[in-house]
Formats: structure tokens, C-alpha cells, sequence
């Protein structure tokens, strides 16, 4: 048994079986960051530069996730429909993402995701434009749902 709780004397205990039943995540992201590098250095797909969107999905349902690209000169694009089974994780490369279209290299974007279920949204970027590659992450911004 596990004592949960905002302290420890909250009196909360449920078995470690249990916990894959807590929602853990929301429904609403947004990635305000997002740029493909247009080069890479390194073997493929390993070392390609990339976007990547990490998404955990630590319930029992299938979490069906819709993201909208948009950008600072022109109308946004999406959805890219994205699933993710129950209790499981996916990443996401956004160089991947092909319909409705190919998301341009070399340009800013931002980015939307929206599930049916709660998820875990984190961001990371590799850059091995040179030899000495660049990786940085970051945890999307969730809105309260």
C-alpha cells in the first residue's frame, strides 16, 4: 500500500495497482515553441533533427489526440490525429507529420494539442546541424481543464 495525499497524515492510501487509475495530465496543451531544424549531421533517423512531442497517457481509455499547427504568417493547419493506447506513451516527431501536410523546415510554428482523455505533454528539439548536437525539453504549458 501507498499512502497519496497533500501530506503525510491526509490518510489517503491506495494499492500500487491503483495508481494507474488516477488521472494524471489534462486536455488542453500548447507548445508556443517549435522550430525543424533543416539539417542534420549524424546517422539516420537517430541523429536527424527534429520536434518531438512526448505524450503519456496513463489511463485506461485511448487518448485521441488532435494538434493544430500555426504559424506567424499564415492560417493555421490541422488537425494531425495522433493516438496514444491506454497506459502507454508515444513520441510524436513533427518532421513525421504528413496529413493534412508536411510541417516546413526552417519556420517558426506554434502548436495545439487537444485529447478526449487527460495526457502528459513534454517538447523536446535535437539539433545536429553540427557535430556537436543541441538537445533541449521542456513541458508544454497545460490549461486547466
Amino acid at each position: 500500500m501507498r499512502r497519496l495525499g497533500c501530506h503525510p497524515g491526509c490518510g489517503i492510501v491506495r494499492s500500487a495497482m491503483s495508481l494507474a487509475y488516477l488521472s494524471i495530465g489534462r486536455t488542453h496543451w500548447a507548445i508556443a515553441e517549435g522550430w525543424i531544424p533543416p539539417t542534420s549531421h549524424g546517422p539516420e533517423p537517430a541523429m536527424t533533427s527534429h520536434e518531438t512531442a512526448c505524450l503519456l497517457n496513463v489511463s485506461d481509455q485511448e487518448a485521441n489526440v488532435e494538434i493544430t499547427i500555426y504559424y506567424s504568417d499564415r492560417d493555421p493547419v490541422g488537425p494531425y490525429k495522433v493516438t496514444v493506447p491506454p497506459r502507454r506513451t508515444k513520441h510524436v516527431r513533427f518532421n513525421d507529420l504528413n496529413d493534412p501536410e508536411p510541417i516546413p523546415r526552417a519556420t517558426d510554428y506554434a502548436s495545439t494539442l487537444v485529447s478526449d482523455v487527460p495526457i502528459v505533454v513534454q517538447h523536446t528539439r535535437l539539433d545536429s546541424r553540427q557535430a556537436d548536437n543541441a538537445l533541449i525539453t521542456t513541458i508544454a504549458y497545460a490549461q486547466q481543464d
